[in-house]
């Protein structure tokens, strides 16, 4: 997929100038491309706007205008957009009660694994590659960012629809399977041909 350079960002002048309508076009992407598993669990999968416009909305809320600091986010950000033959998602555990989040989230711990977190197209299972230093032993983000990499064979049984596609989660204390279908299937095949 093809990545941001600095040349796409707006400075924050002209920014707050389209944010309105770009902010409304992007939510409604965002719909389009978000899976949510059961109350708990929400994939957000990314592509170029996606990012381009968190990108945006940080420099908006941080006030950054030097171009080496907005380098540096777009060199953290563009981590986020799916390789070549690959799905990238945001997955976030979100827990309502801020009295019980630190509870909540260990029971979480070892979801951001590919043994626990994988996409299922037919028989093939493509396990999730979480990025590191989003937990360790003891704790587990409640933001994990995590790729899928798929086969060529893979690739051309989800853009041409030959076997069903799920998002399963399989771990100790919490286990969903879903079908992506619809506008999140279409979204993520428009996605896989921008590669």
């Amino acid at each position: 997929m093809r990545t941001i350079v600095l040349s796409e960002i707006l400075d924050i002048a002209r920014y707050e100038k389209v944010r309105v309508p770009y902010r409304q076009r992007i939510i409604e992407l965002k719909k389009t491309s978000s899976h949510p598993g059961r109350s708990m669990m929400t994939f957000v999968f990314e592509n170029h706007d996606t990012v381009l416009f968190q990108i945006q909305e940080m420099m908006r809320a941080e006030r950054i205008v030097n171009d080496e600091a907005i380098q540096h986010e777009i060199d953290t950000y563009n981590q986020l957009l799916p390789g070549t033959d690959q799905l990238a998602a945001t997955m976030m555990i979100e827990i309502q009660e801020a009295a019980q989040i630190r509870e909540q989230i260990a029971l979480f711990h070892g979801v951001n694994t590919g043994e626990a977190t994988y996409l299922q197209i037919g028989a093939s299972r493509l396990p999730g590659s979480f990025d590191r230093g989003q937990g360790d032993e003891r704790r587990i983000s409640a933001v994990q960012y995590v790729h899928f990499q798929l086969s060529s064979t893979e690739r051309e049984s989800f853009l041409h629809g030959y076997d069903e596609v799920r998002l399963v989660i399989d771990h100790p204390n919490y286990h969903h399977s879903a079908l992506i279908t619809g506008d999140v299937r279409h979204q993520l095949e428009d996605d896989l041909q921008s590669d």
